[in-house]
């Protein structure tokens, strides 16, 4: 296993310097799901949660918070992000969560693409958590990324 980037020689925690690294167009994509019972799947189909639009509030704030991450994230890099994509589906057994996260930059933003899809499905889970016990969030992963010479 290759040495951790994120301590010193001690082990404490460290950022990485990513100063001396060029500029690249970086992409990354995730994805998760949350698992709903087929009533709160029908409610969201409807529009009909207390709430309000459930899809919609969730791809907001999916990508509010990858354009947050380095707030809450500790040791990742404040990047200038050039375009956050959240895509919600509404399937029969839930809400699958797609985001894609761009950057030209030193360094990549997985986290960000990552953070956006898990904010997304607990605003799903907060706004079905009245009528559904039974919520499940799954399956959250780096589906790609990718870094390119510009």
């Amino acid at each position: 296993m290759s040495k951790l980037s994120h301590t010193d020689e001690t082990g404490k925690a460290n950022m990485v310097d990513v100063g001396h690294k060029t500029n690249q167009l970086r992409i990354a994509k995730a994805q998760g799901f949350i698992v709903l019972q087929p009533e709160t799947v029908k409610l969201v189909q409807e529009n009909n949660m207390k709430k309000g639009d459930v899809l919609t509030v969730a791809q907001l704030a999916g990508i509010q918070a990858a354009k947050l991450t380095s707030s809450i994230i500790p040791l990742c890099h404040t990047l200038l992000i050039t375009k956050i994509d959240v895509k919600l589906r509404l399937e029969t057994k839930g809400v699958d969560v797609i985001s894609e996260v761009h950057c030209i930059g030193q360094t990549g933003v997985e986290m960000e693409a990552l953070t956006a899809v898990s904010v997304a499905l607990l605003t799903v889970y907060d706004m079905c958590k009245a009528v559904d016990k039974k919520m499940e969030i799954s399956n959250i992963k780096l589906i790609s990324k990718t870094k390119t010479d510009i």
